[in-house]
């Protein structure tokens, strides 16, 4: 099912430990690490779920999406917990399978199905109306609240247009009035002292 227009849900601090904590306490093997992985990059779940062990550099600390929705081979930065995370998953890896986050049946050609997984934690989290997508807006937001630019977020979500995270440009209101402020500043100090 296609997604409603413009749905911007994104969590709570409280909501996203609940979450997390969730995920740890799950039944399967590889929620927490693909939660922590689509709160960090912003990547979809597929996108994630069909991740394979030659597309991360765990040197330079990046995947390389090669199927995405847009159709554009999409270099995204593993930093932080989403990076150890990762690289703890590839320490403790015990089957051949390309796929970092691999089925558990006979096949280890198929990528891990979470659905069931997903709404258990979401569930036992109490968190309501959240579908895993929200991620994606969750870390937009989080990147508009700490600064990003429309650009710059849409360049982390991988979006063709500006016009797709346009749904996020009243979180970025307050800190273009913070740098047009400072920029204000330095025009007319600069003007004042000659």
């Amino acid at each position: 099912m296609k997604e409603p227009r413009g749905r911007v849900r994104f969590l709570t601090a409280d909501e996203r430990s609940r979450l997390l904590e969730s995920c740890q306490q799950s039944q399967c093997p590889y929620l927490h690490a693909i939660v922590v992985l689509a709160i960090s990059t912003g990547l979809r779940k597929n996108e994630i779920l069909r991740l394979k062990w030659i597309d991360v550099d765990l040197d330079k600390g990046r995947v390389i999406v090669e199927e995405t929705k847009n159709d554009r081979r999409h270099s995204v930065p593993l930093v932080g917990h989403a990076l150890e995370t990762i690289r703890k998953l590839n320490n403790d890896r015990k089957n051949i399978s390309p796929f970092l986050f691999s089925s558990n049946d006979l096949s280890l050609d198929q990528p891990y199905d979470i659905r069931t997984a997903w709404e258990n934690a979401v569930k036992r989290a109490g968190i309501e109306n959240f579908r895993f997508h929200d991620l994606r807006h969750d870390r937009a937001s989080t990147l508009a609240a700490g600064g990003a630019s429309l650009a710059q977020i849409a360049e982390v979500l991988n979006h063709k247009t500006l016009q797709m995270v346009k749904r996020y440009a009243h979180l970025t209101e307050g800190n273009i009035a913070s740098v047009l402020e400072k920029l204000d500043k330095d025009v007319f100090e600069e003007a004042d002292n000659r």
